[in-house]
C-alpha cells in the first residue's frame, strides 16, 4: 500500500496534469479569437501605415500608449515607507476589502462572470490560472482571479499612462517578480491598482484592493508595502 506521501505526491502531480491541460484549452480558445479578428489588425495596419505615409505631422493623442505597453528602461524611487497604511495614504490611495462569496472553478473559459470591483479580488473562476508575469496584453480575467487565490499580488496600470511610467512600473516588477502579476487594465477608475485574495475568514477569505486614482513616485512605497503585506496569502497555497 502507499504511503500517505506518495499519495500526496500523485494527487499533486494530477492536479499539475489537469491544471496544464485547462491552460492549454484556455490558450486555444484565445487563439480562435485571436484568428477571428486578424482581418480586423490587417485592416487598421493598412489605416495606420497610410496615415503615417500621408506625411501627418500632427503630434496630439499624447494619452495613447506606445506600441511597446511596458518599455524597458524605467526608474523606481527607494524605498521610504514601509507601513501600508502610511504608504497608501501618502500616495492617496484607497484600501477596499470584501468578503469573498465563492471559490468556485469553473470549466468554460468564455462563461461571463461579474465582480463586484475593477479590478477585481476574489470571487468565481476559471480552473486553470494564469502565470506570473509581466502582460502587454491582460489575460482573461477569469484566469487571473485564480491566481490571486494562489496568493500572488496582481498590479493593475491604465495603459494610456505615459510612456515613462509604464517603465517605471515594469521597473518596479523587475525590481521583485516572485508571485506578482502586472497588467494593464483600461476600464478601472484608477490609473495604479493592486490586488491581493487572503485566505481568512475560511473557507472563501477576503479579497483586498490598493487603488490609487493619480500615478506619483509615492505610490512605489503603497505597492511595495502592499505586495508585502499580502503577498502569499492566498486561499489555495501555491509555492
Amino acid at each position: 500500500m502507499a504511503s500517505r506521501k506518495e499519495q500526496k505526491e500523485q494527487l499533486r502531480r494530477e492536479r499539475e496534469e489537469r491544471e496544464a491541460t485547462a491552460r492549454a484549452a484556455a490558450r486555444r480558445k484565445r487563439l480562435v479569437g485571436y484568428a477571428a479578428g486578424a482581418a480586423v489588425v490587417i485592416l487598421a495596419l493598412a489605416v495606420a501605415g497610410f496615415v503615417l505615409l500621408s506625411g501627418d505631422d500632427d503630434e496630439g493623442g499624447g494619452g495613447t500608449a506606445s506600441a511597446d505597453v511596458l518599455p524597458d528602461g524605467g526608474e523606481v524611487p527607494a524605498q521610504e515607507v514601509t507601513d501600508l497604511g502610511e504608504a497608501a495614504s501618502a500616495a492617496s490611495c484607497e484600501q477596499k476589502s470584501s468578503k469573498a462569496d465563492s471559490r468556485e472553478h469553473i470549466s468554460d473559459i468564455g462563461e461571463t462572470v461579474e465582480y463586484s470591483s475593477d479590478p477585481p479580488t476574489s470571487g468565481r473562476h476559471f480552473e486553470s490560472p494564469e502565470q506570473d508575469g509581466a502582460f502587454e496584453e491582460a489575460p482573461d480575467t477569469k484566469l487571473l482571479v485564480h491566481t490571486l487565490e494562489h496568493g500572488r499580488v496582481i498590479i493593475w496600470f491604465k495603459p494610456t499612462l505615459p510612456e515613462q511610467e509604464r517603465a517605471n512600473l515594469k521597473a518596479l516588477f523587475d525590481e521583485d517578480s516572485y508571485q506578482m502579476v502586472l497588467v494593464p487594465n483600461d476600464t478601472m477608475p484608477y490609473e495604479v491598482a493592486a490586488t491581493a485574495w487572503n485566505r481568512e475568514p475560511e473557507p472563501n477569505g477576503t479579497g483586498r484592493l490598493l487603488g490609487c486614482d493619480t500615478y506619483s513616485d509615492m505610490v512605489f512605497d503603497a505597492l511595495r508595502a502592499f505586495k508585502d503585506e499580502h503577498r502569499s496569502n492566498g486561499p489555495e497555497a501555491i509555492p
